[in-house]
């Protein structure tokens, strides 16, 4: 099946001197991943970037690994597997969703899927996920096992992967670089503690990468010879507020908690910039410094009338609903921004994270 995307393949290649090279951060967000297909389907329709390195987190890191094994098939190929997956996705949740009955429809909503989400959240809050679900079953493994060949994967050299989770024992951060990855690392990366055990990877126990890097940058600065990243940020930075209800409490808690650690890194990003642009550095020791120039995507308006339950909503009238939404938000950066990467950041760090 083709790329879903109006039913066209990527335009013909540009000339080598339009394309630019980049590096991708992408962040997770449950079912919101899908905003970030579309951004990363609309920057292959294009074909005018090239991307290095994706750092990847969560619904970040499929997206992640699913591109890299597409791309060795060259753009449309990497469209064609972030489809199918998201296809697949869509496909596997189906089997647990809760129809709306007649009673809904005259009611103006699915009253039923209401009351078993605030049931499971309920019981996730009392009981473990090893005590709800002692056999560990995790619909997502059959999808990433039938959609991506990890050992094709690893013999690729076309994308530089590196996939965080968060090692329980040490509350640090473990990025997973391309010949490490597997299934089980890209469960690990989006392992929420109420809701699945741990994911045991050579003796060492992972959650979410979200709590330690939603995604990490660092592995961009030291391991590519790109020194742009762009950043596709699903958690919305900023929001209207104070939130009144204690589901809206909640999700922007858990909003703010995934951007912590981003926006320390991007803090001190700010800070080298500083010491470079203010000639703090001796000149023996420039050449051996990285300027990294930073880009955002951000979803803060395009996602910000999307509820966080809908983070589990598997539908794929509204998975593709937020392709969309992600292949008009990167239309409109690209046209804004295309001609300043590889030239200059288009994020004021300063004001926008200090």
């Amino acid at each position: 099946m083709k790329a879903e995307t109006g039913a066209k393949q990527s335009r013909a290649a540009p000339p080598k001197n339009q394309v630019k090279n980049i590096n991708l951060a992408l962040q997770g967000g449950g079912a919101h991943g899908a905003f970030g297909w579309g951004v990363m389907d609309k920057f292959l329709e294009d074909g005018r970037l090239e991307i290095e390195g994706i750092s990847g987190t969560s619904a970040g890191s499929m997206n992640a690994v699913v591109y890299a094994y597409g791309k060795i098939k060259g753009n449309d190929g990497a469209r064609e597997a972030l489809h199918n997956f998201w296809q697949a996705i869509s496909d596997a949740g189906q089997k647990f969703a809760i129809k709306p009955t007649p009673f809904d429809a005259l009611m103006g909503g699915n009253i039923m899927k209401n009351m078993m989400a605030n049931t499971m959240k309920m019981m996730t809050n009392t009981f473990s996920p090893y005590q709800l679900n002692p056999n560990n079953y995790n619909p997502l493994r059959e999808v990433l096992e039938s959609q991506v060949d990890f050992d094709e994967l690893d013999r690729s050299a076309k994308t530089k992967l590196f996939i965080c989770a968060t090692n329980v024992r040490t509350g640090k951060a473990k990025v997973f670089n391309t010949n490490e990855i597997t299934a089980n690392v890209v469960l690990a990366s989006a392992c929420l503690p109420q809701l699945f055990q741990a994911v045991e990877i050579d003796g060492e126990h992972y959650w979410d990468g979200g709590y330690m890097g939603n995604p990490v940058l660092y592995p961009l600065f030291y391991h590519t010879e790109s020194r742009d990243v762009v950043i596709l940020h699903i958690n919305p930075i900023e929001r209207p507020g104070p939130p009144k209800t204690s589901v809206d409490i909640s999700n922007r808690l858990n909003e703010i908690t995934f951007n912590a650690a981003l926006m320390k890194e991007l803090r001190a990003v700010y800070f080298v910039q500083k010491l470079m642009d203010d000639g703090w550095i001796k000149d023996e020791y420039m050449n051996k410094m990285k300027y990294v120039l930073i880009h955002s995507v951000r979803a803060d308006n395009a996602m910000s009338d999307l509820s966080a339950e809908s983070k589990m909503e598997s539908d794929w009238g509204f998975l593709t609903m937020l392709r969309d939404r992600g292949r008009a938000c990167a239309a409109e950066w690209l046209e804004h921004n295309f001609d300043h990467i590889n030239n200059r950041s288009t994020v004021d760090l300063k004001k926008e994270f200090l």
